[in-house]
């Protein structure tokens, strides 16, 4: 059954959202952001919009997406900030930042795959395993974050060393330790650990549509995904192994992400899938991605 998941982060909020674009709160600022799946009208004017928002996204005139421009901000507007995530233990500080790209260094919605991180791990230390993580395609790092805070041995790997350096930073601002970083094409790296015979107890997969690696490797999400997570499956424990996939492309549903991981690990698994998504103050519902859980106890 497919479910609809959306976390309760206090330093997030969807304000409004609507005619391709979504106004959101971090911590104590408001930005503006594209949002290609808001096909709605908004609730609020766009003089309520220009109000309330810190930071504005607009499109570079010479761009063909949405995701390159660069931003218009107010002055007191800071460069950097920081918001918190808590869950049980689990005490996460991010630092956000406006970036060309349109994103501020967060997904706020993973963070109800986050708590699944954590509890899957501290079911696994309650069975006496001492359990090692991968996370893929890492981002700054609140999956590896959420991993080491419940005391998981994680290696992270991404392909853009400034954001690794950035993932680096929120864990020392968490008050964390010991992470393994890895700036290698993910595809590239999962190939020759399945060579070395190394083995996980939780995989996180965060892959883009499109992306390129280290030096320059070619991903495309549909050609790519089947050969990942074939690789995936042989590095994933096969008695208590828990593997996240997420997929943030338009058209890509769960049922799919479901049907592909079925194919590599099985029927054995138990598994969960569904939307995330947040509602903004009016009540529509945003979805910002879809989800695949399937773990073994």
């Amino acid at each position: 059954m497919s479910q609809l998941l959306t976390p309760n982060i206090p330093d997030y909020e969807l304000i409004d959202s609507g005619e391709f674009e979504k106004l959101e709160r971090f911590g104590r600022y408001v930005t503006r952001r594209p949002e290609p799946q808001a096909i709605w009208h908004r609730s609020m004017s766009e003089e309520q919009w220009r109000e309330i928002s810190h930071a504005s996204f607009l499109k570079t005139s010479s761009s063909k997406s949405d995701e390159r421009g660069e931003w218009h901000c107010r002055k007191q507007m800071p460069d950097r900030w920081t918001i918190e995530y808590n869950y049980k233990q689990m005490h996460l500080k991010m630092r956000l930042a406006l970036t060309s790209f349109k994103h501020v260094g967060i997904f706020p919605e993973q963070a109800a795959n986050w708590n699944f991180i954590y509890d899957r791990i501290e079911a696994q230390k309650a069975q006496g395993v001492a359990p090692k993580v991968l996370n893929l395609f890492a981002y700054t790092g609140g999956a590896t974050l959420a991993a080491r805070a419940a005391g998981a041995d994680v290696t992270h790997v991404d392909s853009v060393k400034q954001v690794v350096t950035w993932s680096r930073e929120n864990m020392e601002q968490s008050g964390l330790d010991g992470v393994r970083w890895i700036v290698e094409d993910a595809l590239k790296f999962v190939r020759r650990e399945v060579r070395r015979g190394n083995r996980y107890d939780g995989i996180i997969l965060d892959p883009p549509a499109y992306g390129r690696g280290a030096n320059g490797e070619k991903w495309v999400l549909e050609e790519n995904i089947c050969e990942m997570l074939e690789c995936c499956a042989e590095l994933l424990d096969p008695q208590h192994g828990f593997l996240v996939l997420n997929l943030y492309s338009m058209g890509l549903s769960a049922l799919l992400a479901r049907t592909a991981l079925r194919q590599v690990l099985g029927t054995g698994c138990r598994e969960e899938q569904g939307e995330l998504y947040f509602s903004d103050r009016a009540g529509k519902e945003l979805p910002l991605g879809t989800f695949c859980r399937f773990w073994r106890e």
